[in-house]
């Protein structure tokens, strides 16, 4: 079977194909592969068995990123949680697909072809093997809004919205330059504790730019002082948790949870059916814990590379050794800011 190449920020096509097809996310669209290519660079490409002038039945979208740093590899798709491959049930065109990545990453010497699916099927193919793994946790947001509420945590979840109500948390929504800023800086305050660079402000500036009306930030503030919050990306009838900041001095506040119900509520008045909280790390309990805490089904992300060689380490994964995570903690803004800047562009 004959599997062709295509640029999706040209063809057509493959918008049509992410607006029709089930599993398609927000992380396949054209607004998502051009923020990438505005950011760092990267050049997307789609692999098909659907002939020219055809339309497309099947895709595996990746980007190409060629690092002197980490690398030159393609991945599906770089600083997304899952990017399913938009497949047609036809299991001669799966496997056609798969051993065109595999003879693309011996042809022009890439390290390896990653793909990020959200279901675990893949594993099955021979010429694939697992690179990372992850907890994924989605809530269904189909039931009442009562029912909804009354599944979270009733401890840690419900009683912080109401005492962030009681607090009287104010809120701001929308994608301003100065949403942005007030968003930036508790990112800022959150990658530091954390011990990581934030991503520029110009790649949260692109996803605005590309996206448009489909990004959200949200923005907890008491007394003025902005101290949680949030950006949401939506497509089709999902809407997805991408990024999360706060100020931990004001965590007893309540805020995080108070952005989250805000997130729930608005979702089910545009009746979309699903809320994505996104991947954790698997040694990460604190996080992987306060998302079951929202009634959230978990399951497991598994990575996959066809290779050159075998899947690195978590660390060669991402290029951040421990010794400068603790570096990241001391530096000033602007030098933390300027590191994330550098280094990005070389992680996807």
């Amino acid at each position: 079977m004959t599997v062709y190449t295509l640029d999706p920020l040209l063809d057509p096509r493959w918008a049509t194909l992410v607006d029709t097809h089930p599993d398609a996310s927000v992380f396949h669209t054209t607004e998502w592969l051009e923020a990438l290519r505005q950011a760092y660079g990267y050049e997307p490409v789609a692999y098909t068995t659907s002939p020219p002038g055809a339309g497309l039945s099947n895709g595996i979208v990746l980007c190409r990123i060629n690092s002197w740093l980490t690398g030159r590899r393609m991945v599906s798709v770089p600083f997304a949680d899952h990017c399913e491959p938009l497949l047609d049930g036809s299991l001669s065109g799966r496997r056609a697909l798969l051993a065109a990545l595999k003879t693309a990453v011996e042809r022009e010497h890439y390290g390896y072809v990653e793909l990020r699916p959200r279901t675990p099927d893949l594993l099955a193919h021979d010429g694939v093997e697992p690179s990372a793994s992850y907890v994924f946790h989605s809530l269904d947001l189909r039931p009442s809004l009562e029912k909804i509420f009354a599944g979270f945590h009733k401890s840690t979840i419900q009683r912080n919205i109401r005492r962030a109500e009681r607090e009287g948390l104010e809120y701001e929504d929308g994608n301003s330059e100065a949403l942005l800023r007030k968003f930036y800086g508790l990112m800022l305050l959150t990658r530091r504790r954390h011990q990581l660079p934030p991503q520029p402000i110009q790649w949260f500036r692109n996803l605005i730019t590309c996206l448009g009306v489909r990004l959200t930030i949200r923005v907890a503030s008491i007394r003025g002082r902005s101290i949680a919050g949030m950006l949401t990306l939506s497509h089709g009838q999902t809407v997805v948790y991408k990024y999360g900041c706060s100020d931990a001095e004001f965590h007893h506040l309540g805020s995080m949870p108070f952005l989250f119900w805000k997130v729930i509520q608005e979702a089910k008045a545009l009746q979309m059916k699903e809320l994505d909280l996104g991947r954790s790390d698997s040694d990460n309990p604190g996080l992987i814990t306060f998302k079951g805490r929202w009634g959230a089904t978990a399951s497991t992300l598994t990575y996959v590379r066809s290779s050159a060689r075998p899947a690195g380490t978590k660390q060669e994964r991402y290029g951040v050794h421990h010794l400068a995570r603790r570096a990241f903690t001391l530096m000033p803004d602007r030098v933390l800011t300027t590191a994330g800047r550098l280094l990005y562009r070389h992680i996807g």
